[in-house]
């Protein structure tokens, strides 16, 4: 009988872009102003790559640091998968061209497209590669440079997204220590999928002057639906891969929900009936960096000391398509 083995994050690292724009400078630029922001979201600042700047750029950032933290050399890396909605360009996927950036020379890897839930699905997708023997050490990456694909003229838009990068390094444990990563659930509902959507440079509508004109190569958004469907799926994937554990809210040491927007992160708070400190937060600081939120959130409270080996994690995320799911572990470093 073949030993049992469990995938566990051994290392988290994070990069955002030094521009920082707070809401005074959007201000200045579209009807807005920093009281109407932090109330509707409680985002006060976001970082913003410089020109020229693009998705791999911040992911590899992100890399050399955990490469460094966990003392791994990057020649014994054999997967990456790369969460993003902004890839440098259609094809070749920034796997791709991070693994060449990096030297990976003896990795493979690939792009996954699910919006804000695409660190939890790459994550989730790494793990059945550490679980089966085929992947010994993956990095699992969520970046976005959402600042591409905004129209800094739509005030509902243009002030809830940053730009940034978060990684982690997915290795494997023997089951019997009890670490790492316990369960996920994954869903999508597509028939949300016009809700959230950036409707122009695919097969569908390709680039076009009538497309550009039309701005269908910027993020769509209906606002109040997307925000009643989040709040109600995150709530009710968190309890449900508690309690088919055998967990009760009051287990969890920290929850990392998706940095979509202040509001929907109290309302799961709520539901969930968990206290202030057990609930990590960033967007107050860099927005909504879709598939980075998540691990540059590990990567923040690992370094603050907010969890430490054995203390049991629940992530959770929403996002575009419609994707939604959760990720409960226990944390092996």
């Amino acid at each position: 009988m073949l030993p049992s083995i469990r995938s566990a994050i051994t290392g988290a690292a994070k990069y955002h872009p030094e521009k920082i724009v707070t809401n005074q400078d959007l201000s200045q630029s579209v009807e807005t102003s920093d009281e109407w922001i932090q109330t509707r979201t409680g985002i006060k600042e976001r970082r913003q790559v410089k020109k020229g700047q693009a998705a791999s750029d911040l992911a590899v950032l992100a890399i050399e640091k955990v490469l460094k933290k966990t003392q791994t050399n990057v020649l014994d890396i054999d997967l990456i998968i790369v969460g993003t909605v902004t890839p440098d360009m259609m094809f070749p996927s920034t796997a791709c061209v991070i693994q060449n950036k990096i030297g990976a020379k003896n990795a493979w890897g690939f792009d996954l497209s699910a919006a804000c839930s695409g660190f939890l699905f790459s994550l989730g997708t790494a793990d059945q590669f550490i679980r089966s023997g085929r992947s010994k050490k993956a990095l699992v990456v969520g970046v976005d440079v959402m600042s591409s694909i905004i129209d800094p003229q739509d005030r509902n838009t243009c002030v809830l997204f940053g730009d940034g990068a978060g990684v982690v390094l997915l290795e494997p444990l023997p089951d019997g220590l009890q670490l790492g990563i316990l369960d996920f659930i994954h869903h999508i509902d597509g028939s949300g999928g016009e809700l959230l959507c950036m409707p122009g440079g695919g097969s569908l509508n390709p680039t076009t002057p009538e497309t550009i004109e039309k701005k269908m190569h910027v993020v769509h958004q209906e606002g109040k639906q997307v925000f009643k469907f989040a709040v109600g799926e995150m709530a009710r994937v968190s309890e449900e891969i508690l309690e088919r554990n055998g967990f009760k809210p009051e287990d969890v040491t920290l929850f990392v929900p998706h940095q979509a927007n202040l509001r929907i992160i109290e309302s799961c708070q709520k539901k969930l009936g968990l206290p202030n400190e057990k609930v990590m937060v960033n967007i107050d600081k860099f927005a909504n960096t879709t598939s980075a939120t998540i691990p540059s959130c590990l990567a923040m409270a690992a370094k603050e000391g907010r969890i430490k080996k054995g203390d049991l994690v629940l992530l959770a995320s929403f996002g575009a398509g419609f994707t939604w799911g959760a990720t409960l572990l226990r944390w092996a470093y």
